[in-house]
């Protein structure tokens, strides 16, 4: 049986991935983002229970509109986009939080500086 963790060992576990991380409810109100140091996209706690479309600038809003509304009509289960953005390459996933019936529960944002990534060639094998 799994143990139920301490909110706030997830919570502090979720911000040391080295990736950003934002949770949307099913009716589109921002519930959780992650407070790394080095965050992309700056957040504000004024940010939580505000729908997530009040949250992106206009010119992107109806498509995290129609995200969401993909992910809830099941016709899609993630998207992906990368941008530049001060000479680092930015990748952005969404991804369809969904129980164990297939229902959707909400969306999870994961936002990643992969400007490094790219440089990885070849194999590490040893630690440093």
């Amino acid at each position: 049986m799994l143990e139920l963790l301490p909110i706030k060992l997830v919570e502090h576990a979720l911000d040391h991935l080295p990736v950003e991380i934002s949770i949307v409810d099913a009716d589109d109100t921002v519930r959780y983002y992650s407070h790394g140091e080095n965050r992309i996209f700056r957040r504000t706690p004024a940010v939580i229970g505000r729908k997530v479309q009040n949250c992106h600038p206009t010119k992107s809003v109806h498509i995290v509109q129609k995200i969401l509304d993909d992910f809830k009509s099941r016709k899609r289960d993630s998207a992906e986009f990368w941008i530049n953005l001060k000479s680092r390459l930015i990748y952005i996933r969404y991804f369809a939080i969904r129980d164990s019936l297939n229902n959707y529960e909400g969306t999870l944002e994961v936002t990643q500086d992969i400007t490094d990534l790219k440089q990885i060639e070849g194999e590490k094998r040893l630690f440093d």
